[in-house]
């Protein structure tokens, strides 16, 4: 019912910015001969827009807030007391099946004797209740938005500095965008410095990040031997350092050189040709890679490295034979070179509008003292786009960082310390995700170890950030 009373609210709103309007044009013929007025008709229908749209919405936001409360209280207040005997758990369990009922749906439990006669008729009083609050939170609104109408009408005259007040509410409303973006930072960070802090109250720190098995168990019953698990994440960073150093190996000189290329040897055909076709990668859900990594590049690889350990076995590499012809379907190697071909449209498409954007005064200075193009390139394109380059590279770094899906089919799930490639590994992501998927009891120790993992995840690219930062100030400083 309430989303039937917006458009009416967007309605009332055009109409008073259409009436303000026409009231400050009319006002302002009456003036006398010489003076104007301060604003313009339509910044004064802006401000009766402004003043009939915003009580309303304000009331709506707080209906929606509030009445649920209301309504589980008020229908809680009125139950039979066979109802308010039960416990509370099941109390609520019946309140909910009741507004299903209500609502034209099934319950979900099955209730025998005079609860299952007084549910469909707990369910018509829930629904009247729910009606009730619904039409006295979209009468509130329209009465806001009469009242604020008939306020900004009787403000409406020629002196008035309309556009300094529309222009204040901008101003407000931009502040207010910019608090939400700050205060949802703040919020994530409290939330992952709260339950980290509950972690390592029963998990030192040293041992987290500088232990080396990776184990997490919850015990089942008090006498239970073994199960307290192991949280060194060490195992955890490794994979992920590893992974993420194949897929910059793959995606860095990839995406820079063809960047450069597109941007200074490329025909102008060539280039709006290539460059949406590179950028179709960015587009390509991780999923579809995490795919291609499973079933052709980890079955290609491991057919290569057998092969390739078939032909040493028997000769002075009989161990390393050995071990290649063992290699499965799931390493490093496979997420990484996968991860990397998917980051190729980020450095790519980032660096080709960063040298773009190196002013042509240096190109042609260049080329004026009898520089040749690749001179150009090395000695005055990059080392001028070097500050947007490392942000680039940033920015796939961040991402290779935070891949899931990726690692989750092409890696597997094992913790293993190794910086070797063809091992499997896996990184705190990943394990952030089966940490807390399925039902888990949140104040376990096995639980918070998600919030450890995130906040060193956190803290890391927040490192990141502020190495990127200090170069770009410094060549910034250099080339300006």
């Amino acid at each position: 019912m309430t989303w039937l009373f917006l458009p009416i609210l967007i309605a009332a709103a055009v109409a008073a910015y259409v009436g303000g309007r026409a009231l400050a044009r009319r006002r302002g013929l009456a003036l006398p001969a010489g003076e104007r007025a301060h604003s313009r008709p339509g910044q004064h229908g802006a401000y009766a827009l402004i003043w009939t749209i915003v009580p309303a919405m304000i009331v709506l936001t707080a209906a929606s807030i509030f009445a649920p409360g209301i309504e589980q209280q008020l229908t809680a207040s009125g139950a039979p007391e066979a109802v308010q005997q039960l416990e509370p758990f099941r109390r609520e369990a019946f309140f909910a099946d009741a507004r299903a009922v209500g609502d034209g749906q099934p319950a979900v439990q099955i209730w025998s004797g005079p609860l299952a006669e007084l549910l469909p008729v707990e369910g018509q009083r829930a629904a009247r209740i729910s009606q009730m609050l619904d039409l006295g939170g979209i009468v509130a609104a329209a009465l806001a938005a009469l009242l604020g109408a008939l306020f900004v009408f009787g403000q409406i005259r020629p002196g008035m500095r309309a556009r300094n007040r529309v222009e204040g509410w901008v101003v407000g409303l931009l502040f207010a965008c910019s608090a939400v973006a700050i205060l949802t930072t703040v919020g994530i960070i409290a939330s992952l410095v709260y339950d980290s802090f509950r972690f390592f109250s029963s998990v030192p720190v040293a041992e987290f990040l500088f232990g080396t098995q990776w184990s997490p168990q919850t015990a089942i019953r008090a006498d239970q031997v073994g199960s307290t698990g192991a949280f060194g994440a060490l195992p955890l960073f490794a994979g992920t350092f590893l992974i993420m150093v194949i897929a910059m190996t793959v995606a860095a000189p990839v995406g820079l050189f063809s960047a450069i290329y597109l941007s200074e040897y490329a025909g102008p055909i060539f280039r709006a040709t290539v460059k949406p076709v590179l950028e179709i990668l960015a587009g390509v859900p991780t999923v579809v890679y995490g795919f291609f990594a499973a079933l052709t590049v980890g079955p290609a690889f491991r057919e290569f490295f057998n092969g390739l350990g078939a032909l040493m076995v028997g000769g002075p590499l009989d161990g390393l034979g050995q071990y290649l012809m063992l290699v499965q379907n799931q390493m490093a190697l496979v997420a990484g070179a996968v991860m990397g071909i998917m980051l190729i449209p980020f450095v790519s498409s980032l660096s080709d509008d960063i040298i773009n954007a190196v002013p042509q005064s240096l190109r042609d200075g260049s080329y004026a003292m009898g520089a040749t193009r690749s001179e150009t390139v090395k000695r005055v394109l990059l080392p001028a786009a070097l500050p947007g380059v490392a942000g680039a590279m940033l920015l796939a770094m961040s991402r290779a960082i935070g891949e899931t899906m990726i690692v989750t089919m092409a890696a597997g799930l094992a913790a293993s310390l190794t910086l070797n490639p063809l091992d499997t590994v896996t990184t705190v992501t990943v394990q952030i995700v089966t940490l807390l998927t399925g039902d888990q009891e949140f104040n376990s120790t096995k639980t918070l170890s998600a919030f450890g993992l995130g906040l060193t995840l956190f803290l890391v690219t927040l490192v990141l950030n502020i190495i990127a930062q200090r170069i770009v100030q410094t060549y910034r400083q250099q080339y300006d």
